[in-house]
Order: structure tokens, then C-alpha cells, then sequence
């Protein structure tokens, strides 16, 4: 349907729109030579469910179109905060997209909210907020080059947490709430996805075991969730879930780990376990 087509195009467009109008007024991007160049570390923020693709409407529309009809329907339903939240905690998406493993043609932030969501509200972890912000943590990170920690005036990106913990010696307020955000996440992110590669590393070589992860993903996400940035970020109340749940957050993504696996090829995580090989500090 051409009309229909159209009009979801324009609502993703105006979406995108004002998601990159939001990180220029928080001072992430700046204008250089007509072109938006980033200037600073990427803060991660909620927003798998702002950010629907025309493949996660279309998706959507083929498991739940009997219930809301036509695409221009669906769209007003995804612009009210409420009714977009109904929609995707339906049960029927989450079987369709475990069901539809060989030919799923979704976004990655659509498919981690959905895992992500369910699997969270059945360990007792109810915020969509946090389900979203672990979701956007997981569509980040999945890509390898992204859960590099690139700080600005460090010549390489730091990938050991050894790293990170020394340039917080000396990183200025900025950095450094964004160093202990990027160290919760990466903490959360290899103990949830890896925990047998960790579990065995430890045993056989006597490297960090899952609960070093714990107690530093804790301990920063802590230290950030008190920062006054966390605020402004709007990310306060998250971390602070984070910290005092970080190992059920953990092992309820221990339990779709798998999953991860079954996604297209640009989800390249194996790359991850190839220079994952350890912690030192």
C-alpha cells in the first residue's frame, strides 16, 4: 500500500529527527563544515521503542494486524506512549519472533526490547525504561567496534577494563561519568552474553570469574547513578535499578544469551569473544 508506505516513512523520518535534535542540544554532535560530527563519548539512552523501522512495523502489523488493522492505525498507536507500551508487551510478538528465527526481518533495537522486556518482567524487573536502556546497550555492543571506549585524548580506544579504571584517575567529571556508565555496560553486557566463555576462563586460566563483573558492573553503575550528569541524561533512576539489581539483570540476560547468536551476520559478537580475553585489573 503506497499511501500507507508513506505516511510510515514520514513518522520514522520526523522520529530520527528529533532523536538527533536531542544528543545536539545535550552537546554530543557539532556542526563542521556543514557536516554533524561527534564530540564527545556516545551516551546510550532508552530509545529501542522511538526508533521503529519500517521492517518492525511491517512485522508487527503480520502478527498483530487483526487486532489494530491498518498501518496508518498502527502508527497512531506507536505515537501514544501508553498504547505503543500495550503493543509491545504482547506476548504474541515475543512467540512470533522465536518462531520466526530463519526468516525475521526486524531492527536489532526491536528485537532485544521485545527479548529484553519479557525476559526482564518475569525476574521482576517491571520499568520499561531499563528494559530499553539494557536493549539499546545490547543493539550497541553487538556490533564490536561499538563497545569500543574511545575517550577523547586517549590515542587508542581502551579495551580492558584495567584501562578504563586508570583513566578514571585522571579523566575530568565529563569523562568520567562516562567512562563508569561505558564500565557498567560492558560489564553487564559480557557477563549477560558470555557467561560460559567467562566461567571457563576463570577455571582454566584463573582470569576474573562472574563475580568480579558483578561487583564492578555495580559499583560503577552506582557511582554514575549518583553523578549530576545522570540527571540531566535522564538515566539516574536506571542505573540505580542497575546497581541494585545487576545480578538478576545479568542472569536474565544469561538466559537469552543464545538468542543473540541467530541474528544476521552483522551481529557480529563472535569478534567480541575473539579480543575478549579477560580482565586484568
Amino acid at each position: 500500500m503506497p499511501g500507507s508506505r508513506n505516511v510510515l516513512l514520514l513518522e520514522l523520518e520526523l522520529i530520527m529527527l528529533y532523536a538527533t535534535e536531542q544528543l545536539r542540544q545535550k552537546g554530543e554532535f557539532a556542526q563542521v563544515g556543514g557536516r554533524q560530527v561527534v564530540t564527545a563519548m556516545k551516551m546510550i539512552q532508552p530509545n529501542c521503542r522511538v526508533q521503529f523501522a519500517a521492517e518492525d512495523v511491517e512485522f508487527i502489523l503480520s502478527v498483530l494486524g487483526r487486532k489494530i488493522g491498518t498501518a496508518e492505525c498502527l502508527i497512531q498507536l506507536l505515537s501514544d506512549e501508553e498504547s505503543r507500551d500495550l503493543i509491545l508487551d504482547d506476548e504474541a510478538l515475543l512467540h512470533a519472533l522465536l518462531e520466526r528465527q530463519g526468516c525475521l526481518r526486524v531492527s536489532s533495537r526491536f528485537y532485544f526490547y521485545i527479548l529484553v522486556r519479557h525476559v526482564f518482567r518475569r525476574s521482576g524487573i517491571d520499568d520499561r525504561s531499563v528494559a530499553d536502556y539494557v536493549a539499546e546497550v545490547l543493539a550497541e555492543f553487538a556490533r564490536a567496534e561499538r563497545a569500543r571506549c574511545v575517550v577523547p585524548g586517549q590515542a587508542n580506544p581502551l579495551d580492558y577494563f584495567f584501562e578504563m579504571l586508570s583513566a578514571l584517575q585522571t579523566a575530568d567529571e565529563r569523562t568520567s561519568f562516562f567512562l563508569r556508565a561505558h564500565i557498567g555496560n560492558y560489564s553487564l553486557f559480557l557477563s549477560g552474553v558470555f557467561p560460559d566463555r567467562i566461567r571457563f576462563r576463570a577455571e582454566a586460566r584463573g582470569f576474573p570469574d562472574v563475580k568480579y563483573y558483578d561487583a564492578l558492573g555495580k559499583m560503577q553503575y552506582r557511582a554514575a547513578s549518583d553523578h549530576r550528569l545522570a540527571q540531566r541524561y535522564e538515566v539516574a533512576t536506571i542505573f540505580d535499578t542497575l546497581a541494585e539489581r545487576f545480578e538478576t539483570t545479568r542472569m536474565a540476560l544469561n538466559e537469552i544469551a543464545d538468542r543473540l547468536f541467530t541474528l544476521e551476520n552483522n551481529y557480529a559478537l563472535e569478534h567480541l569473544l575473539n579480543r575478549h580475553r579477560g580482565e586484568e585489573g
